[in-house]
């Protein structure tokens, strides 16, 4: 059923075909961009330029009206006396359209800058209303569902957007200028390896096969540096079948990178250099406040242990419960909830994770690096030569949220074949997030790997933190949605 407005809508735009224009045209030539034609002096002529309109203003026979475009608005003048079919124009005119215009530049007594119109083309009808003030409708996730129109009204997320085009640019300059070479690794692979995660399965029928949306490139990035890559990155996009959550989503960009003959400290440094020089280049500042709590990027950034932050915060040493049961039976002693239904079926290193998240990394706010990660929450990372129950391993944590996830790779193939049998015994137990065993992967390792580090962040992570965002699919174009029934 149509609202009124949108049947005059379509009333207008049969008005339109009767007058022999053509409501949807091939094309306009501009001569600039709503951005630069705004930067002119006064006087010049001719201007062409295109956009949607955002506003009407008639005042008489004179009207003002704005265009805009996802970079700027400008305002135009359209005069009854030196606009041909000015009375015609109006007629079908409505917020929402596309229009062409020529003319000449100059600014107004309000001092705004704006195109005095000679040559008006009409370029495309909008047949639904845009929504006037769009933080009014009550259906929050229709600026999710219906993202085009959240660009059109709502600058925060025109900004946001823009901003997460100029981080991904800056991230590949930067590691572009430090010898990285970016490729493209598979999104359907045989295995869902790389991470400690659950996959999304699909069926290649080709193949008469089944097939995994990758939930990482780990694992092909490092068979690159098997063959000859020595400093590789992916801008990748990544699938992970798990729980919706204000820091979560199942479908994102990760960046990946890795590096041979280096350590894991090695990244901490590099990690730092970039963040500092991509929010930089972003935010113009590498200082923000969080709530009560003032971030400068160029300060030191603190290194701590699983150990020492549980010990410190609920004082439970996990170098005292060797096994995932007896760590249980403590968690369960002291009272501490877990978000996790059957605990029973987790790895210690597993336990440990969900606890660390409980009760310690909401109180990490400053840019801080956790170490010391137990041997079975890090299947593909190296051991710690004087601790082998421990890898050579960190996550940058802000705010809460782990942006950053980094290691000295395991390059032992026997050792790899190994622990990799353990997670699939884990697996087979009922341990969905455990790493399934890629015979194929530990193959290319026994061709020999140098000593590797790597590390990976979410583009989103990083956008959610920049633009002090509550819910991570703010920043996304597209997230993902319940389909809607018909």
């Amino acid at each position: 059923m149509l609202s009124e407005q949108e049947i005059v809508r379509r009333e207008k735009l049969e008005k339109i075909t009767a007058l022999g224009i053509n409501a949807y045209p091939e094309r306009f030539e501009t001569s600039h961009t709503l951005e630069a034609a705004g930067k002119l002096e006064d006087g010049v002529d001719p201007v062409s330029v295109a956009g949607r309109i955002t506003a009407i203003r008639q005042i008489g026979r004179l009207t003002f009206a704005t265009i805009q475009d996802i970079f700027a608005k400008y305002q135009l003048c359209l005069k009854a006396d030196n606009l041909e079919k000015y009375d015609e124009i109006l007629s079908y005119l409505d917020v929402g359209d596309f229009v062409g215009v020529k003319g000449f530049t100059f600014t107004t007594k309000k001092n705004e800058k704006t195109l005095q119109v000679k040559h008006f083309t009409f370029l495309g009808k909008c047949l639904r209303p845009l929504p006037e003030k769009w933080h009014g409708l009550t259906d929050v996730e229709s600026r999710y569902r219906q993202r085009y129109l959240d660009l059109i009204v709502n600058p925060e997320t025109q900004q946001r957007m823009l901003m997460r085009t100029t981080l991904v640019r800056e991230v590949r300059r930067f590691l572009e200028d430090r010898t990285f070479i970016e490729v493209e690794t598979p999104v359907l692979q045989a295995k869902a390896s790389g991470a400690l995660a659950r996959p999304f399965k699909t069926h290649h029928n080709a193949l008469d096969a089944d097939f995994f949306l990758r939930i990482a490139p780990e694992t092909y990035l490092k068979r690159l540096i098997v063959g000859g890559f020595n400093n590789v990155f992916e801008i990748a996009r990544c699938f992970r079948n798990e729980g919706i959550g204000p820091n979560h989503l199942q479908e994102f960009t990760m960046v990946e990178g890795y590096s041979a003959y280096w350590n894991f400290e090695d990244n901490m440094k590099l990690i730092k250099e970039l963040f500092i020089h991509v929010v930089q280049k972003v935010s113009g500042s590498t200082t923000f406040t969080l709530g009560n709590h003032t971030i400068d990027l160029k300060e030191e950034w603190p290194t701590v242990t699983f150990r020492e932050l549980i010990k410190g915060d609920i004082n439970l040493d996990i170098d005292q419960f060797p096994t995932a049961e007896t760590l249980l039976a403590e968690i369960k002693r002291l009272g501490i909830k877990l978000d996790e239904d059957n605990l029973s079926v987790l790895g210690r290193g597993n336990l440990i994770d969900l606890l660390y998240k409980r009760v310690s990394r909401p109180k990490l706010i400053k840019p801080t690096f956790l170490v010391s990660h137990p041997i079975d929450l890090s299947p593909l990372a190296r051991a710690n030569d004087k601790n082998p129950q421990l890898t050579d391993r960190f996550q940058l944590v802000i705010n809460g949220v782990e942006i950053v996830n980094a290691y000295s790779e395991l390059v032992d193939p026997i050792e790899q074949n190994k622990r990799l049998e353990a997670q699939a015994a884990s697996k087979a137990k009922g341990d969905q997030d455990a790493m399934v065993k890629e015979d194929d992967y530990v193959m290319a390792m026994e061709y020999g790997m140098p000593p590797i580090s790597g590390w990976g962040f979410g583009i989103e992570r990083l956008i959610q933190f920049l633009s002090v965002c509550d819910n991570i699919k703010d920043c996304v174009l597209f997230p993902l949605s319940k389909p809607k029934a018909d």
